[in-house]
Formats: C-alpha cells, sequence, structure tokens
C-alpha cells in the first residue's frame, strides 16, 4: 500500500505539476494587484505566470511526464487568471460588470453540462477550437487593458486593441458554449462505455471548462 501511494504522489509531484501548482499559487497575488491598482506588478506576474506554463508544457513532453492532472492544471489556472482580472478590473470600473457576469454564465453554463454528461457516465467535452480561440482572445484582451492602465502613453493603443480582444472572445465563448451543449446533446443519446475511457469526449485531451 505504500509503495502504491509513493507511486501516486511521485506522479503528483513531477516538475511540470509543481509549476501549475506554482501558477495557480500566484492566482492571489495576481488578483491583489490588480485590485490595488499596481497594473504594472500584475502584469509582471502574468508574465511569470505564462513562462511557467511554457516550461510546465515543454518539460512534461521533454521527460515524458505528462499527467491528467496537468492537463485538468493549465486550463484552471487560464480561467483562474481570467476571472482574477476581470474581477479585479470590475472593481475599479475598469470594465463593467456585465462582462464578467457573461463570461462566468458561459462557464457555469459548462459546469451544469459536465453534471449532465456525468449522469449519463459521460466525461468532461474535449476543448473545441472555438473555446481555445475565445480563451486566447480574453486571455490578451484582459492584459492589453492593463496595459494602457500601467502606461498612460500606450493607452491610445493597448486599451481599443484590448476592448476589441475582450467583445470578440466573449462572442466566441458563447459560441463555443453553444457547441457544447449540441454536443452534450449528441452525446448524452450514446450508451456509456464501462470498459473503456469514461467517455468519447475525453481521451486525455485537454478540457476546456469546468
Amino acid at each position: 500500500m505504500e509503495g502504491a501511494n509513493a507511486g501516486v504522489s511521485s506522479r503528483i509531484w513531477t516538475i511540470p505539476n509543481v509549476l501549475s501548482f506554482l501558477r495557480l499559487a500566484l492566482v492571489p497575488v495576481f488578483l491583489w494587484f490588480v485590485i490595488v491598482g499596481q497594473d504594472a506588478l500584475a502584469l509582471l506576474v502574468l508574465v511569470f505566470s505564462s513562462v511557467t506554463d511554457f516550461l510546465d508544457g515543454y518539460l512534461a513532453r521533454r521527460l515524458r511526464q505528462v499527467s491528467r492532472l496537468g492537463q485538468l492544471l493549465d486550463p484552471a489556472a487560464d480561467r483562474l487568471y481570467i476571472f482574477a482580472a476581470l474581477i479585479g478590473l470590475c472593481w475599479r470600473d475598469v470594465i463593467p460588470w456585465w462582462l464578467f457576469v457573461v463570461i462566468v454564465a458561459r462557464d457555469a453554463m459548462l459546469a451544469v453540462l459536465g453534471v449532465i454528461l456525468a449522469n449519463h457516465g459521460f466525461g468532461p467535452l474535449p476543448v473545441h477550437h472555438l473555446g481555445k480561440v475565445a480563451t486566447f482572445c480574453l486571455f490578451w484582451a484582459l492584459p492589453l487593458l492593463m496595459l494602457g492602465e500601467a502606461f498612460e502613453p500606450l493607452a491610445p493603443f493597448s486599451l481599443p486593441l484590448g476592448w476589441a480582444f475582450a467583445l470578440w472572445g466573449a462572442f466566441l465563448y458563447w459560441w463555443a458554449g453553444i457547441v457544447y451543449v449540441r454536443e452534450t446533446a449528441r452525446v448524452i443519446r450514446l450508451p456509456a462505455d464501462d470498459s473503456g475511457p469514461a467517455s468519447d469526449t475525453l481521451d486525455g485531451k485537454e478540457v476546456d471548462g469546468a
């Protein structure tokens, strides 16, 4: 039993997973910097997080330490940084609260879809390319808005570009959400296969949503 526990622990505490946990641990620090208006420091944390994100993916492939935990932690960290930036910028009235509600409502819908899939014996849906593009847009929109707030000479360029990414990302976020609704309706009509993977929707792929 101790040997099995040691094996599980060693798979959890790999270098890529440690980097992912570090990214998650920095989310509250990032949120605090955004709330108090220290956008330059918040951007530094975000840059550091992006570097560790690249490193953990590279090392996971290079060291052959790709794990299901790592595949869940990475998109979770991305989403938490987006939420933290949204909350902080909304708190300071840099962006309206309706944008936060639009994005959170979509993720809440995905959580409901996950429960529906689980009740039918299936795992979460794999990430759709629209979801990737939407997350990419949002992940760049908020730093661009912060950049304009931190450095006034850049505001005429970074703020319009940031808003363009934000609005386009929110639109694509919900477009992807509609795709996930349709896919969920299709999948739950399929028989669950207990002998294979947890779902034909989940086969070691990155997951979008909860």
